[in-house]
């Protein structure tokens, strides 16, 4: 798969001659710069968003399973580049034009999307996708820790500039070099002399990058622009488009967070109680003294990515991937806070693993939401009444669950379709798990049904974990499993979570549930027999 040619655009000879062979790199930006901001500057636009959009093709991005989106991905990246600022696209047009023709798709997209916090900040989302092309997904996995558009200088310039004070009153000490990059933040590492212990301690300082805030208020116009286009287009060659737009206004949301320094502060102060109570887990320690509204200082936090523990022996792998399950859904699923809170943002940059103390250290607390007791009852009451393959359980909870008017014969029809498809394509001696119901709801979110924004960014967390507990163990471990194990081992704190979550009337309805199960299950093995033969075909044991 090849990727497009820059030089196909059709720029006349003289400057494509010497934008390719001739100048300086300044003078060339300048070139360009002019060019856009010049009366034909929409024209280039055109050309250049049309080039944009060719250059890292849609199979690429788009799995054939969804290939009915694929004219509307190209149509959204043409777009989201004719609207960049002449002084953000000038550079990028220069450095395309000094790749080799034959540089990949993927590392000319990795490229393009330098200090655009975000496009970089959905492709960690998309990165541990599966479903996406293993290409891409090797390219976007360098996005949780391969990022570098920010210098040392850059960062010490800040940390000078907003520490003055702090760096004489606590002898800080910075080092040498940037510890690693997010897409909006560069962490260095320093000592201090801490005034409590009186002991020199080690210490990151988590640093809000330079062209953040130019580059994050023009992203967060595109964005916006981007969504309220796809919300006037209802279809695009069949495909619904509800979905889309609540993911693109997820994003901004994920962006806005993440550049609130002081939420993420008081989120890291008074918020973690159930996570610092976690044992085989840690988070950092925030250090309030060294904080300011673009600098978050924090403990130094020892281990390697996460996904490093692949190279570890079987039973340490799953051992990793159960401490995954447990500290990022099980903890916030089985909450007994009235608001459960979680991490928006487990992709596997934001995760380590300390071999030396045997834990599982969780960074980045930029992206947090919390999911309301009653949506926790009704995603339980979901998973529960798939357990039981009732449909009308499931359609129930998932009405609960909707922004959207279920009352609406039409919209009620078309969940129950979402249900009853999925109950008749699961083998009778498979037992559906949590990662099944959140599939349901996207499939249904897919058809223009809303849920409420703590619920779909759950969702999007989800299978960013799914994707990195695949990543570490294998697909062989499956994150349902892990869910379902912790689940059953500790039996006494998850009673008393669901009798916190569940009303007297949704025992009822469960106890009702069970004793017409049997019935339920012999309908659809008469109308389905298969289902049997392919749930023993597929896991023999389960005879």
């Amino acid at each position: 798969m090849e990727s497009a040619n820059i030089t196909h655009l059709p720029i006349n000879r003289a400057m494509q001659s010497f934008l390719i062979n001739a100048g300086t790199a300044e003078e060339k930006i300048a070139m360009v710069q002019a060019a856009l901001e010049g009366a034909e500057g929409g024209f280039w636009r055109k050309q250049l968003g049309e080039w944009a959009a060719r250059a890292v093709p849609v199979e690429l991005l788009v799995p054939e399973a969804h290939r009915e989106w694929r004219p509307l991905v190209h149509e959204a990246i043409a777009f989201v580049v004719k609207r960049l600022s002449p002084a953000r696209l000038a550079p990028k047009i220069v450095e395309q034009l000094t790749l080799s023709p034959q540089r990949p798709a993927e590392d000319r997209l990795l490229r393009f999307i330098a200090k655009v916090p975000g496009l970089q900040k959905i492709g960690q989302v998309l990165a541990r996708n599966r479903s996406l092309h293993p290409r891409l997904r090797r390219a976007l996995v360098k996005l949780e820790n391969g990022i570098a558009d920010v210098s040392i200088g850059e960062v010490k310039s800040i940390i000078g500039r907003d520490l003055k004070a702090q760096i004489e009153a606590y002898e800080i000490k910075l080092a040498s070099k940037i510890l690693s990059e997010a897409s909006v933040s560069a962490v260095l590492g320093f000592t201090w002399r801490n005034p409590a212990t009186r002991r020199r301690e080690r210490g990151v300082f988590k640093v809000l990058k330079p062209h953040i805030s130019s580059c994050y208020a023009e992203d967060m116009k595109i964005l916006g622009q981007l969504t309220r286009h796809l919300a006037r287009r209802r279809h695009v060659t069949g495909a619904k488009l509800g979905s889309l737009v609540e993911t693109l206004a997820e994003i901004r949301l994920l962006l806005e967070r993440e550049v609130d320094f002081p939420r993420e502060q008081t989120t890291l102060a008074t918020a973690l109680g159930e996570y610092r109570a976690l044992p085989g887990a840690r988070v950092p320690e925030l250090i309030p003294a060294l904080s300011t509204a673009t600098i978050t200082a924090l403990t130094l936090e020892m281990g390697k990515k996460v996904t490093a523990a692949r190279a570890l022996p079987a039973n340490l792998r799953v051992n990793v991937a159960e401490r995954l399950a447990k500290s990022l859904l099980a903890v916030p699923a089985f909450s007994r806070e009235r608001d459960a809170i979680f991490h928006a943002d487990p992709h596997a940059g934001n995760l380590l693993y300390d071999k030396r103390k045997d834990q599982l250290v969780i960074l980045d607390w930029a992206l947090t939401e919390r999911l309301a007791r009653k949506q926790r009852k009704n995603v339980v009451m979901l998973v529960l009444m798939m357990l039981l393959r009732d449909a009308d359980g499931m359609t129930k909870a998932i009405g609960e669950l909707c922004r959207t008017n279920t009352q609406d014969s039409a919209l009620g029809g078309d969940i129950r379709k979402h249900v009853e498809r999925l109950l008749d394509s699961l083998p009778l001696t498979r037992l559906p798990g949590p990662m099944q119901a959140l599939r349901l709801l996207d499939n249904i979110a897919l058809d223009g049904v809303r849920f409420p924004a703590a619920l779909l960014m759950f969702r999007k967390a989800a299978f960013t974990l799914e994707g990195v507990v695949e990543d570490i163990a294998g697909t062989r471990v499956q994150l349902d499993s892990l869910v379902a194990s912790h689940a059953a081992e500790n039996w006494k704190d998850t009673a008393v979570s669901l009798f916190r979550l569940l009303s007297p009337s949704d025992w009822v309805a469960l106890e009702w549930s069970a004793l017409t199960f049997s019935s339920r299950v012999c309908a659809r093995a008469i109308v389905y027999p298969w289902h049997w033969l392919a749930g023993l075909t597929a896991n023999p044991e389960s005879a």
